[in-house]
């Protein structure tokens, strides 16, 4: 399949310079992906608000929805299906994504993430003991702001330290769109694999951890099926991780370009603000997997028949100059925060936003306290970013430690 649209992602051109180009011709704009197909990217705040406030009702995320997957439009082989017709909570919709997302959410709520606090502070300060040991040069993605939310999120569902390591490959083979479609289809399956017998393992020695309490309600008074707890904990286990990465990437480069921005930081202690700020600015997310139309809908003007594909670009709506102003694209902790879409909007909004906000905070203003005098030991314009238009976030960020405080 091939078309005339203009292709996303564009040929040498960076992610987020394609969305600004792209919405300039309109806030909803059909593209080709990989493979020659078609969907819509919904590239404006407005627009992307709009389609939030529909889930579960215009918009659904059943790829069953999409009929170009079953009818011979779209190749067998088209890498992205094993994202786009995963069987997990994002891919539910109405009753069944309703009872999903409470079941799971009584483990995030503001009061049980409050209570992470000190186990979280505890991750971040053996952490960073492992980063001064390490010295100039040392790479923080690797040992840091990779391994945190990795290791929050594991231990909260009950994923031993040896096989952490597996999860991080698996995501990052997943989620890039350069991973060739056998590459793609095999890391599925093995990632099922995992987690069917991660359940089975629960089952048999519980603990005290997510996983098991799913396991337990499952068992009980089978509220969902060992599928349905499947599909949850390949959504917490990637999303619950994944996002939170970049989160902690994008700050640390953002204030490294912008010093004045981390003298403010620091000196009010507004590591609240710094994450805030960064949720809008480089949201970790580029463009959520699709969702598709239940009808014909017209969205911010741009009509988009039943059966179509659409993408939301939360990347774009952060920088949307129409929300922000000519500073859109300014890292800003003093700007007013007015409802930006860092964790989305309506039903689906982020059930972890609580986790990666205290994550955010605590090993921030952890990584300032201890090293104040960090740097980029590279320009930053020779960071490396993630090969994936789902979540984008830097690989690498080399530093120098300057002054280390106990």
């Amino acid at each position: 399949m091939t078309t005339s649209l203009p292709a996303f992602p564009a040929m040498g051109e960076n992610l987020l310079d394609t969305c600004i180009r792209l919405r300039k011709i309109a806030p909803v704009v059909e593209a080709e992906f990989p493979g020659g197909v078609p969907a819509y990217l919904a590239l404006t705040q407005s627009a992307v608000r709009e389609i939030l406030a529909g889930d579960n009702k215009t918009f659904l995320r059943d790829p069953k929805h999409w009929p170009a997957l079953y009818d011979g439009s779209i190749p067998e082989d088209w890498p992205l299906r094993a994202i786009v017709q995963g069987d997990h909570l994002s891919t539910k919709d109405g009753d069944d994504h309703r009872r999903l997302r409470g079941l799971v959410g009584k483990a995030f709520t503001p009061g049980r993430v409050q209570a992470l606090e000190t186990r979280v502070q505890e991750i971040v300060d053996q952490l960073l003991d492992d980063v001064v040991a390490a010295g100039d040069g040392v790479d923080l993605v690797p040992v840091f702001t990779e391994v945190l939310p990795m290791s929050v999120i594991c231990e909260l569902f009950g994923v031993p330290e040896p096989e952490r390591l597996r999860l991080r490959k698996w995501t990052a083979t997943l989620l890039a769109h350069t991973t060739p479609p056998e590459e793609a289809f095999a890391t599925q399956n093995e990632l099922m694999a995992y987690l069917h017998e991660l359940v089975e393992r629960k089952h048999e020695e519980p603990g005290d951890d997510l996983t098991s309490g799913l396991v337990q309600a499952r068992d009980n008074d089978d509220k969902l099926t060992t599928d349905e707890l499947v599909g949850v904990l390949w959504l917490m286990l990637i999303a619950g991780h994944e996002t939170t990465v970049h989160l902690l990437g994008y700050a640390i480069v953002a204030l490294a370009r912008n010093p004045g921005q981390l003298a403010l930081a620091k000196a009010g202690n507004r590591w609240d603000d710094v994450v805030e700020e960064t949720l809008r600015y480089r949201h970790s997310v580029m463009m959520t997997s699709f969702r598709f139309t239940a009808e014909d809908v017209t969205v911010a003007g741009v009509h988009i028949p039943k059966g179509n594909a659409v993408g939301v670009v939360y990347q774009s709506t952060g920088v949307d100059t129409d929300e922000y102003g000519e500073t859109a694209n300014q890292f800003d902790i003093t700007r007013p925060q007015t409802g930006h879409l860092g964790f989305g909007h309506g039903p689906r909004y982020c059930i972890g936003a609580p986790l990666a906000r205290l994550e955010g905070r605590l090993a921030l203003a952890s990584l300032y306290r201890r090293l104040p005098e960090l740097s980029l030991a590279i320009d930053p314009a020779d960071i490396p970013y993630s090969p994936s238009f789902f979540t984008i976030g830097p690989l690498s960020i080399p530093v120098n430690l300057g002054t280390v405080r106990p």
